[in-house]
């Protein structure tokens, strides 16, 4: 369905000119996206001859799908006003903004939070259905640029107007306990939360249902807080465990393959490090955003926001923080072919944790971090540069001593060892990983994970008719097929 603006809509067929796609192609690419949501588009070249020459509005999510397609051309994200669809909902803006005022601050992780939430009450996939395909690395230049230039907000305490009084914040649809006294029994609240949905999400995956209750939690309990009054030192830390949650969520929504919505809450939980004045927690960020850029095929943007967390903390992040960041970047510098830069970046990251000491001032969301993780990565990183035999030795000691506590990560880990061991030629033992880690991705709700298993089918096409291959095909077709 489409509804009609008044005249040709010139900014969209000047955008389209500049991206030089046709008619044809933006149809194509818009339905290509909204399959990617389980959404079935028929456009055509005519259907965009009528957006442009007719004014056409499509419904529903195709506003946000063609602005989707254009900005993948253009490798930078395209609002809407910008193509003329300004009138469709404005949904896509929101998150993306690195306010430098704090209030404004509050405002945007705020406005994120209640969105997610009313997206979800909308049935399917909520409003991160209609932003299909919208992530843009390019959107994280400025909240880098900005974190790095100022890393912390110079006071953050903040007096919430009474009642009724006033505009903004205090508008009509807050409720009374945006109004109160925020204390550090109310922040211990929210530090609880994110210690248990990070046990979850290690255990059951980003898309189990009570990971899936961090998105409430920032609405709920996160948000009102936020709106509330504090001092500069409880508002320290209020910011800082919400970046926690935020950062939480998005990690999650990167597990279930919904990229769009872990970007937004990325940049929302960089901003409130900045407020929290917690500088290796915003490395933190950075260092989630540099494995979501390196995931989606931008190692060098992921090699610039790895090198930002870490010049930024030299001097304040302990040994093994330092470590993990290190570790970052050699994952992207593995991605983009630099075996040498990923190989010194590896050993910079094993130095630095065999430095660290039990007794450090460890930050608490680092707690998954240790060396059999470290051999993880780095068998990933060998694994990028076609290094089989390095990637046996450090897989071997990462999975050493699987826990129930990390079943995902063992998951992943059995994947990467079976491409090793197929690259070796030792197709029996690569179908006999690849079986276990099938086993274990059949317990966990991992978009990422899923996506392991189905590379490592697609490496073992060539021996499609041997019989331990079909086997192991046939075991992974439920999970496959399942909905996302």
């Amino acid at each position: 369905m489409s509804r009609e603006q008044r005249g040709p809509n010139e900014k969209l067929g000047t955008v389209l000119a500049l991206a030089g796609i046709s008619n044809a192609g933006l149809a194509r690419r818009v339905n290509d996206l909204g399959a990617q949501r389980g959404l079935t588009l028929r456009y055509d070249k005519t259907s965009v001859a009528r957006w442009v020459s007719k004014g056409m509005v499509p419904q529903g999510a195709a506003p946000h799908l063609i602005a989707a397609a254009i900005g993948q051309k253009l490798g930078r994200p395209v609002p809407l006003h910008e193509i003329g669809l300004a009138d469709a909902d404005p949904a896509p803006e929101v998150g993306l903004a690195f306010p430098r005022d704090v209030g404004e601050a509050v405002r945007s992780a705020t406005d994120l939070y209640r969105l997610d939430l009313a997206g979800r009450r909308a049935g399917g996939g909520g409003i991160w259905q209609s932003l299909a395909g919208s992530f843009s690395v390019s959107a994280y230049a400025t909240p880098a640029s900005r974190w790095l230039i100022t890393p912390a907000d110079p006071s953050v305490e903040r007096e919430a107007p009474r009642p009724g009084a006033g505009t903004g914040l205090a508008a009509a649809g807050t409720t009374a306990a945006e109004h109160a006294r925020v204390g550090h029994s109310d922040v211990a609240k929210l530090r609880e939360a994110a210690e248990d949905a990070r046990r979850w999400d290690s255990k059951y995956g980003g898309g189990d249902w009570r990971s899936s209750m961090v998105p409430e939690c920032l609405r709920v309990d996160a948000a009102p807080l936020l709106l509330g009054s504090y001092s500069d030192e409880v508002g320290r830390n209020l910011f800082g465990a919400t970046a926690e949650l935020t950062r939480l969520a998005g990690w999650m929504a990167f597990d279930t393959g919904q990229q769009e919505a872990a970007q937004r809450y990325y940049i929302q939980a960089l901003r409130l490090a900045r407020a929290a004045a917690d500088v290796p927690l915003g490395g933190y960020v950075l260092a989630s955003m540099s494995l979501q850029a390196t995931y989606r095929g931008f190692a060098d943007e992921g090699v610039d926001l790895a090198q930002a967390a870490l010049e930024r903390n030299r001097g304040l992040a302990t040994a093994r923080t330092m470590s993990f960041f290190r570790l970052v970047e050699a994952r992207a510098h593995a991605k983009a072919g630099d075996g040498a830069a990923a190989a010194a970046a590896l050993k910079s990251a094993e130095g630095w944790l065999e430095r660290s000491r039990e007794g450090d001032a460890d930050p608490t969301w680092l707690g998954f971090y240790s060396y059999d993780r470290f051999c993880a990565d780095a068998a990933e990183c060998y694994r990028d540069l076609r290094m089989p035999r390095e990637v046996r030795r450090f897989t071997e000691q990462a999975l050493s001593r699987p826990t129930e506590e990390f079943v995902r990560s063992h998951g992943l880990r059995l994947v990467v060892s079976a491409v090793a061991e197929l690259e070796s030629g030792n197709l029996d033992a690569a179908c006999a990983a690849g079986t276990r880690a099938v086993e274990v991705a059949g317990r966990i709700s991992s978009a990422r994970t899923t996506e392991y298993v189905r590379d490592l089918l697609h490496r073992l096409e060539p021996y499609g008719d041997e019989p331990r291959v079909v086997e192991l095909r046939e075991r992974a077709r439920p999970l496959l097929v399942a909905p996302a």
